[in-house]
């Protein structure tokens, strides 16, 4: 071969090498993903489509959706930039019918490959169009509510739900579903809920779709005591150094005590909300709760007490439980059975128990001098879960207990008289077990 020819084959092979290559550089299709990707779904929701080829980018796509012998065109487009990736909303067709579909997703990029027509691929998404809410149907009949006391639902869905429970105002009490299928809902009518406020059944099922039910009840309305406490200077000298290191700023003993009162109080507060937030099933409680045995009563739910120093209003806050006062360091019985959640020293508490007693319901034993409990134990109605004394804000040695339902206070004089237990509680127990209820 001339020297001349050899040197014409070498730029045509570089120029064949080159051609083959900008041919084969992007053989791999398209990525499709599809949010959700299957399963139930409402139509107001639509989808989320995401179309990505970072090789030669994106040529055409169409989207179809499959309804028996129906097709609707839900997206179709073609570019002459191609775009490397497209992010793209769907909305569904309002002549869509609820029942099975299918989205049928096409699309092709901008490689040369094969033979110029790009690399094209198509995916399947199966859905269960539902636009229907759920039905709610409650199943118990008696619901006699005191502001700020308790209540029992015994309800049905007509389909598997979620976020189910009782919404009254900001304040929600979700459900727990049975071995039946049925829910039961422990729930309070807040102490401080509007007059306006109607308690009203909400669940959403898997499509999203959010079903409303109403139900008989009878509210009786209180109103609550006025308290008022002084709060002396010896007091401060005895109580308030435990609090130093959480606000070492406060520059008296009369500051930091309104600190502790306004700041921290709320704090444990929503600490507590968050350890009422796991609660089994299933009612763990057998029978009415028990009050401390031989205390006084000290202070009640709800008393709205102002907190004098040197005649003068300082403060004022709720009292959120009922303090009980025996003999110094009197043992504490569990009032029901149930699982300790948390027993360690909490603020404005100091060292204080709180049980699990199932559907959301708790009890807290606060200010103890000792606790004989462990959190995860499971402990029996009357065990001994420690000894009352002074520790947290407290002025003398007392047990303060106050039952919570998902963290909110309630009155707990309800659940120490077995009349109101069985009319109100166990009767829709009974009807759950299949017995005659209320």
């Amino acid at each position: 071969m001339k020297k001349s020819s050899r040197l014409l084959v070498v730029p045509l092979i570089l120029l064949l090498a080159a051609a083959l290559f900008f041919y084969l550089r992007d053989m791999q299709p398209p990525d499709i993903a599809l949010t959700p990707a299957g399963g139930p779904l409402r139509s107001a929701n639509g989808l989320q489509l995401q179309v990505q080829d970072p090789g030669a980018g994106l040529r055409w796509l169409r989207v179809t959706a499959q309804q028996g012998q129906q097709q609707f065109v839900l997206f179709d487009q073609r570019w002459s930039n191609a775009p490397a990736s497209l992010d793209q909303p769907l909305q569904l067709d309002p002549m869509l019918q609820d029942g099975s579909l299918t989205l049928l997703v096409e699309t092709g990029d901008a490689a040369p490959y094969p033979f110029g027509g790009g690399n094209q691929t198509q995916q399947l998404f199966s859905f269960e169009l539902d636009n229907r809410p759920p039905q709610l149907t409650v199943l118990s009949r008696s619901h006699n509510l005191t502001q700020g006391g308790s209540g029992l639902l015994l309800f049905r869905a007509s389909e598997p739900v979620s976020d189910c429970g009782l919404q009254i105002g900001e304040r929600f009490f979700p459900a727990f579903q049975q071995p039946s299928g049925d829910y039961l809902c422990l729930f309070s009518y807040p102490h401080d809920a509007a007059r306006d406020s109607v308690p009203r059944l909400v669940a959403k099922d898997r499509a999203g779709n959010t079903g409303n039910g109403g139900f008989y009840y009878h509210i009786n309305r209180r109103t609550f005591a006025q308290d008022q406490i002084g709060i002396s200077d010896g007091f401060l000298q005895q109580v308030m150094p435990q609090f130093r290191q959480q606000f070492p700023d406060a520059a008296t003993d009369l500051d930091l005590f309104l600190r502790v009162n306004r700041e921290l109080r709320p704090a444990n507060r929503q600490r507590l909300i968050e350890l009422c937030g796991n609660s089994s099933s299933q009612p763990l409680w057998q029978g009415p709760f028990l009050r401390q045995p031989n205390a006084a009563t000290r202070a009640t739910f709800g008393d709205v007490r102002s907190y004098l120093y040197q005649g003068q209003k300082i403060d004022q806050q709720t009292h959120m439980g009922i303090d009980l006062a025996s003999t110094a360091q009197a043992e504490v019985p569990a009032a029901n059975s149930g699982r300790v959640v948390f027993a360690d020293y909490l603020g404005i508490y100091g060292n204080c128990v709180l049980v699990d007693h199932g559907l959301g319901l708790h009890s807290l034993y606060a200010h103890l001098t000792r606790m004989d409990v462990q959190p995860g134990q499971s402990i029996a109605r009357g065990q001994i879960v420690g000894t009352t004394g002074a520790t947290g804000l407290a002025g003398g040695d007392h047990l303060h207990y106050e039952m919570m339902i998902g963290g909110l206070p309630i009155n707990p004089i309800e659940w120490w008289d077995p009349s109101w237990m069985t009319n109100n509680i166990d009767s829709k127990l009974q009807q759950l077990a299949g017995q005659p209820g209320l």
